[in-house]
């Protein structure tokens, strides 16, 4: 007999937890739902949580991800997908990996990541990204192999953001990466160079006057060619 009623409180248990659970899932949807109409980012963030808690699935991980990298949270963002290179991860989930990484100052492993990317849809825009941590890392020569994909597969309507300026801009992504090739090129050699870099800027410049990073690299490098040599 006292068998029995341990079973049947075991039972009653489980039920109750189960019943529990899913009320308790059900919440969390109405409170997202709630969330996502208020455009509340946080309110979001926090019932993503619990659900993943309650119904773990790997798609709400990429998404919750997802959210904490556009909040420009990065840390959080790969406390969710990690930073290991896992053969079934999504796309969305090796972007956050690779963006994240970037903005932590990880050049390498994001590098990785970006290669990941690169590998399942190559672009002009991943190879300029690619390029420009790789000068970062002092990965020269394969950076230079990057730009010059960039600038064979790239497109009119391809546009890079920059955000050195108080105000953040684009420009036209083959300028950037005639930018980025001056750059590779004066690193290379910075008097061999000198006058090589200073046309790839013009370059640069010649599709668009208001690229403030490339006017005030001109200007470096101009300064440097008019200073008295020793």
């Amino acid at each position: 007999m006292k068998k029995i009623t341990v079973a049947l409180l075991l039972l009653v248990s489980v039920f109750s937890f189960a019943q529990n659970n899913a009320d308790l899932k059900a919440h969390y949807e109405a409170y997202y739902n709630q969330m996502k109409a208020q455009a509340d980012v946080q309110g979001i963030i926090n019932a993503m949580t619990h659900l993943e808690v309650l119904a773990p699935s790997q798609q709400r991980r990429d998404t919750l991800a997802y959210l904490y990298l556009t909040e420009g949270r990065y840390l959080q963002a790969l406390n969710v997908v990690g930073v290991e290179k896992n053969p079934d991860d999504s796309d969305i989930n090796i972007e956050v990996k690779a963006i994240s990484l970037k903005n932590l100052n990880e050049i390498k492993r994001s590098i990785e990541q970006y290669e990941r990317l690169f590998a399942k849809q190559p672009n002009a825009v991943l190879a300029y990204e690619i390029a420009d941590l790789m000068m970062q890392d002092n990965q020269d020569a394969a950076a230079k192999a990057k730009i010059e994909y960039g600038l064979n597969s790239v497109t009119d309507d391809m546009k890079r953001a920059f955000y050195e300026t108080q105000r953040p801009y684009e420009t036209p992504l083959k300028a950037a990466l005639l930018y980025l090739k001056a750059l590779n090129l004066f690193k290379e050699n910075q008097t061999a160079n000198l006058d090589a870099s200073l046309k790839l800027i013009n370059e640069a410049l010649t599709i668009d006057p208001n690229f403030n990073m490339a006017k005030r690299t001109r200007e470096a490098l101009e300064a440097k060619k008019a200073a008295p040599k020793n």
